[in-house]
């Protein structure tokens, strides 16, 4: 099957995205530099969706759990989509979108596993060497839905990186309720390399941008994103080429943070109401 590209290009940037699969960015290229892991061949994001470019996540992000959860009055049982037994990243990564125009993107979906309807629309930018994204999340139920909703990039090794939070939960697969303070290796705060391992939470930014560098290419970016984006996931497998960086606006796991009571959980979006996250990749020569 081939892929139809959307491709947008001004002063050094180049973005190429995927309506077809999951509306994700298939490449972010700067001053002729992949930023992203982007593949060889853009069918591998259909058969390995999880792991190249940047998708939108909604209406949860990262893990949720599968078992069955009365959650704003409605029963939610979501099925495992990742090795671990969690329903990971969402509806919408792999989904195809339709194109409004010639820089934005939109689907509907929910009622099924996920009992409320929703349509998230994605608006991208590109200009003076940077790009942003604003991605809306918008209840088109009857009833107050749980609401979540990020960005997944991959940003290509060999790669440093700088997030300022002071608060971490040290483990995506079961997170704790409440976050502890940052110790090595969770302690980002200072522009560095990443250990290998890591997959974490970090909340209590006291920033609204984490700060990226590829001293091979002497490259730096400041990827920003607006402050509804307080929690930031962070992984670094041993085994890929890639560290993700992801800003999103809830902790996971979504549904037992919200029917527990437990702080970092998603909102309770009325129906009609919007949640929308800005994101802005800003990618300079390096000193």
């Amino acid at each position: 099957m081939t892929e139809r590209f959307l491709r947008w290009e001004d002063d050094g940037i180049v973005l190429e995205a995927l309506p077809g699969v999951g509306g994700r960015l298939h490449r972010v290229r700067a001053l002729g530099v992949d930023l992203l892991r982007t593949p060889t061949a853009p069918a591998v994001h259909r058969a390995e969706p999880f792991f190249w470019g940047a998708f939108p996540m909604a209406p949860w992000c990262n893990r949720a759990t599968t078992d069955p959860l009365v959650v704003a009055g409605r029963r939610v049982e979501l099925a495992a989509n990742f090795p671990d037994g969690s329903a990971i990243h969402g509806e919408v990564y792999a989904a195809p979108w339709e194109t409004i125009d010639e820089s934005t993107l939109r689907i509907e979906a929910g009622g099924g596993a996920w009992p409320w309807r929703y349509d998230v629309h994605a608006r991208f930018r590109v200009d003076a060497a940077s790009f942003g994204l604003r991605l809306e999340l918008r209840n088109l139920d009857d009833a107050p839905m749980p609401a979540g909703i990020g960005l997944h990039p991959w940003f290509a090794k060999p790669l440093r990186i700088a997030v300022p939070a002071a608060r971490v939960l040290t483990d995506n697969t079961t997170p704790a309720a409440r976050p502890q303070p940052v110790e090595p290796p969770f302690d980002l705060r200072r522009l560095d390399v990443m250990a290998d391992g890591l997959d974490a939470t970090w909340t209590d930014l006291t920033g609204d941008a984490v700060e990226l560098a590829w001293p091979a290419h002497d490259l730096r970016a400041t990827f920003r994103f607006s402050e509804q984006a307080g929690f930031l996931v962070a992984a670094s497998p041993p085994d890929m080429d890639a560290v993700a960086v992801e800003p999103q606006t809830h902790a996971p796991p979504a549904l037992r943070r919200l029917a527990g009571h437990e702080p970092g959980a998603p909102a309770l979006l009325a129906p009609g109401d919007v949640l929308a996250v800005d994101y802005e990749l800003r990618v300079r020569r390096a000193p």
